[in-house]
């Protein structure tokens, strides 16, 4: 006899249906074989579905077992096809009768029948929506997440037996409640508080401009100013995340299993602050199965490097294209996909291998040679694409010990960060765009008209800063995020004047 049983595999970051196909033959001696690309996990399923199956009181057919997953032309990969070979089976030799053409199912069996935390619930879901599946049958702690998505039935399974029960109506099992997203977002607090940190009035005004546009920020300053100590707090400024951009961020941490077992969504930015010892792979993606880097993992968060030229300069300089187009395309032998990375690049760099070149108060150590040679591990065009180069300077004592000076706290500065994003989202509302960081030359052609004074000035700036094409329509981007956190509709010369600061003052940095 046989049954069929539909279930999904991801790839990237969406699903496509898998076809679980079970027959059962009662010719020949008894085996089971399973067919269509499986890999290692899948293989070893015919050992978790055995036990199962027996450990819940079903019969296991001793037969001649072969299951097919269709597309056959298409790798699988993961346990998420344990409940789905299990039900075929019982349904294939006749202990079970159940209609499951409108369900898909999922889940990885333990021995003992009961269902285990399984990746990849919300593309599986979401498939489950687009293909116009009324049901999905999946790990009870796994629910929450998938309950994100309107439109579907979503039946937590706790074991085989439970849903066996269901199927066969002695025991229904209660669909889980759809959670909307607004009653899943919570309060976040940074590590560190803007307050907390001493001095640096104007590094905090930049993060400010970053948070609200979303650019890219290099900070260079000497040990201990306090660089790592704003990038960590640079979370408590940004604003909240939007519906469309938690589920892209969910789906990341879905396929990677960096979601919590029982959360439901990401309902906060990211922040990875991966060390230089990082692999190119770890940080872009790829690897044997494909899957997200470092970069993917901050999508519309932040991605701090620290020690920024200690990092290999093969794995700096694969950041360019991401960082320029906001996706990641992966190629390998065993295919090609593309994973979202839309990041904040927060990254912090001494002046120098010995950190005081330039200090007031300590003398630099290094000669001409390793300065230089330091300096050359960042190439120019990897610092044409950050948007704002801030110098950190060493706190001077008297606000460090200054009793009564307190700075601005993370909660009034993200009032004003989340004013200019909203602004931000009415501009771009018919687009594709989120912030004034993601628009390309035509879009800022659209919506940054410059009047005459504003095209002197940045005349002049091109000529005597020497500007680059990127360079030129970087300071624009920025000019019209400063504008926004003041408000104004218009860029004039002084958002220009300002955003103008923020470009490196030295050849290299």
């Amino acid at each position: 006899m046989l049954a069929k049983v539909t279930s999904g595999a991801t790839i990237g970051l969406n699903s496509v249906p898998v076809i679980v196909e079970v027959d059962i033959t009662k010719r020949g001696l008894p085996s089971f074989t399973i067919v269509g690309l499986p890999n290692k996990a899948i293989e070893e399923a015919k050992h978790r579905v055995r036990a199962a199956i027996k450990n819940s009181g079903a019969d296991f057919p001793s037969h001649r077992i072969t299951v097919n997953l269709a597309p056959a032309n298409l790798p699988k990969e993961g346990p998420a096809y344990d409940l789905p070979i299990a039900l075929g089976l019982l349904m294939a030799d006749g202990q079970i009768r159940a209609d499951l053409t409108d369900a898909l199912v999922l889940g990885e069996l333990s021995l003992d029948g009961s269902l285990r935390h399984t990746n990849g619930i919300l593309p599986m879901t979401l498939l489950a929506k687009e293909k116009k599946k009324k049901k999905i049958y999946l790990p009870e702690t796994d629910a929450k997440e998938a309950a994100i998505v309107e439109g579907v039935k979503i039946y937590p399974v706790k074991s085989l037996l439970a849903l066996v029960n269901h199927l066969t109506d002695v025991e229904i099992i209660s669909p889980q409640p759809h959670l909307g997203f607004q009653s899943l977002a919570d309060n976040f607090e940074a590590e560190f508080d803007m307050a907390e940190i001493k001095g640096q009035e104007h590094v905090k005004r930049a993060l400010e401009i970053v948070a609200a546009g979303g650019h890219n920020v290099f900070m260079k300053g000497v040990p201990g100013a306090g660089k790592t100590m704003l990038a960590r707090a640079l979370p408590g400024i940004l604003p909240d995340l939007i519906e469309d951009e938690a589920l892209e961020v969910t789906k990341i941490y879905s396929i990677t299993g960096n979601l919590p077992p029982g959360a439901s969504v990401v309902s906060q930015r990211p922040f990875r602050a991966p060390h230089h010892t990082t692999s190119r792979i770890g940080l872009i993606g790829g690897g044997s199965r494909l899957m997200p880097g470092e970069i993917s993992l901050a999508h519309r968060g932040v991605l701090f490097l620290d020690e920024f030229p200690e990092f290999p300069r093969h794995v700096l300089e694969s950041l360019r294209q991401p960082m320029e187009d906001g996706i990641v395309q992966i190629s390998r032998a065993a295919g090609t996909v593309k994973y979202p990375a839309q990041f904040i690049l927060v990254a912090a760099a001494n002046p120098c291998p010995c950190g005081y070149l330039g200090d007031e108060k300590r003398q630099c150590r290094c000669s001409p040679s390793q300065i230089i040679r330091y300096q050359k591990r960042l190439s120019g065009p990897l610092l044409d694409r950050i948007d704002l180069h801030a110098e950190v300077p060493a706190v001077k004592v008297e606000k460090l010990t200054g009793e009564g000076i307190v700075g601005e706290e993370s909660v009034s500065i993200r009032k004003r960060v989340q004013k200019a994003r909203d602004l931000q989202r009415r501009r771009f509302k018919d687009t594709k765009i989120k912030s004034n960081a993601e628009m390309q030359t035509q879009d800022i052609r659209k919506y940054c008209p410059l009047d005459n004074e504003s095209l002197n000035l940045l005349r002049q700036a091109v000529s005597q800063m020497n500007l680059t094409a990127r360079s030129y329509y970087r300071v624009i981007k920025l000019a019209r995020t400063i504008a926004d956190l003041g408000g104004e509709g218009k860029i004039i010369v002084s958002h220009l004047a300002e955003a103008l600061q923020y470009r490196p003052k030295e050849q290299i940095f």
